[in-house]
């Protein structure tokens, strides 16, 4: 009997030594394309590495790719680390309302849209309205093509914002003197650079928080105040004919932007899942990291590391310490 004891233990011993020893919990962030999505991409990604002790994976993507990865729930993608509503309402509607697949945090900061030049640009001009830049003289001043039409930088492909800024230069009644072009973030702001330095006419959509207030002397025009009955926007995700069905002739309501996360992550990385679920930031937070990204070149995940050293109380209450 003492022997077949000591059998099964000695079985036991060696069936645990065999045994892998547990995963650090792991997460595959989304990584869009504008700076403060990146900043704060890779601060999650720093709270994650430094203080859970957890491995992390950046993923670029878009919109629609980060939301479909996190629908499917297989660890692709794991979080949208800057959803801005209402202009990614079509995929909230969708994944967290319908079906249900999709966390939401209830902790938002506020977001502000709209449309800069360089302060330089719109007081030589007497620019300070968005109807301004259907004034033949501005729009020529923007023209770097010699196409006969200004240009004007509505967002980035893939961006919500981009289609809903389309939308609004035909509403306005710009579309006989601007032209809008997509490109990515990079683009414009080096055009925003350029044209400063030229003294050349620009226009561009712009938003707050986000590094170009720290960059450049720069203004946001004006824009009939926003009104739901003339703010109508159907995206391309909701219907092929978005364009035509759609119709935006006011500014935009302020946002709310938070993180998002796929509903499978709380099963394989609980204590991720919950720190997210306490993850807040301010506008300030963001735009100072976006300037120290886009405005200085530093590394994203420097930024981050940085800052995490440098506000462990903060930190500590995401974590619930």
């Amino acid at each position: 009997m003492k022997i077949k004891l000591k059998s099964m233990a000695l079985a036991a011993a060696m069936g645990a030594m065999a045994m892998p020893a547990a995963a650090a919990e792991e997460v595959k962030i989304g990584v869009p394309s504008w700076t403060g999505a990146q900043a704060i991409a890779h601060l999650l990604g720093a709270v994650v590495e430094m203080r859970i002790g957890g491995e992390v994976e950046y993923v670029p993507g878009n919109n629609a790719t980060i939301f479909q990865a996190m629908h499917q729930g297989e660890g692709a993608i794991d979080v949208h680390p800057d959803v801005w509503l209402p202009n990614q309402e079509s995929f909230t509607n969708k994944y967290v309302k319908e079906e249900g697949t999709v966390t939401l945090s209830s902790n938002p900061y506020e977001g502000n849209q709209g449309y800069c030049v360089s302060q330089q640009f719109g007081k030589a001009n007497n620019i300070t309205d968005i109807a301004d830049l259907g004034r033949p003289d501005v729009a020529m001043k923007m023209d770097s093509d010699g196409n006969g039409l200004g240009e004007m930088w509505i967002g980035a492909p893939g961006w919500a914002s981009a289609n809903v800024n389309e939308v609004k230069v035909r509403d306005y009644g710009l579309m006989d003197f601007i032209e809008p072009v997509r490109a990515e973030e990079s683009v414009k702001t080096a055009r925003v650079k350029d044209s400063i330095a030229k003294g050349e006419g620009y226009a561009f959509y712009c938003y707050k928080p986000h590094a170009i207030w720290y960059m450049f002397d720069v203004m946001m025009l004006t824009e009939p105040t926003h009104d739901p009955e003339k703010y109508k926007m159907v995206q391309p995700s909701d219907d092929p004919d978005w364009l035509e069905k759609s119709y935006v002739a006011s500014k935009d309501a302020l946002k709310e932007v938070q993180i998002a996360w796929s509903n499978s992550l709380p099963e394989r990385s609980p204590a991720i899942a919950e720190f997210f679920e306490r993850f807040s930031l301010t506008a300030d937070d963001v735009s100072s990291f976006a300037y120290e990204i886009s405005g200085k070149g530093r590394d994203p995940s420097d930024v981050a590391r940085e800052w995490v050293e440098a506000n462990p109380e903060r930190v500590d209450a995401w974590l619930g310490l």
